[in-house]
């Protein structure tokens, strides 16, 4: 499942940073997270981080992106993979 950010948000900027995918970024009034990019963090650590250091909590599983861990995890493979194809 991907993540998204509520409209709680209050601009703090410290989690777009924490993001390993660069999935986050700033919307036209608040932070906003690239389903397509977001893997929970699967693959690069145990907990989503941007939910981590969120000081307001404004950070859930979106609703209407519902994935599992094996397609979170092959997202993270193909998102960091360094081969180039054939």
């Amino acid at each position: 499942m991907a993540l998204y950010i509520t409209q709680e948000c209050i601009n703090c900027d410290v989690c777009e940073p924490q993001c390993p995918n660069e999935a986050i970024y700033m919307g036209e009034e608040i932070y906003e997270i690239n389903p397509a990019k977001c893997t929970e963090c699967v693959g690069h650590f145990e907990e989503p981080q941007c939910q981590v250091v969120c000081p307001v909590e404004c950070i859930e599983i979106h609703p209407d992106w519902r994935e599992s861990r094996e397609q979170l995890l092959e997202r993270y493979e193909e998102l960091t993979s360094t081969r180039k194809p054939a």
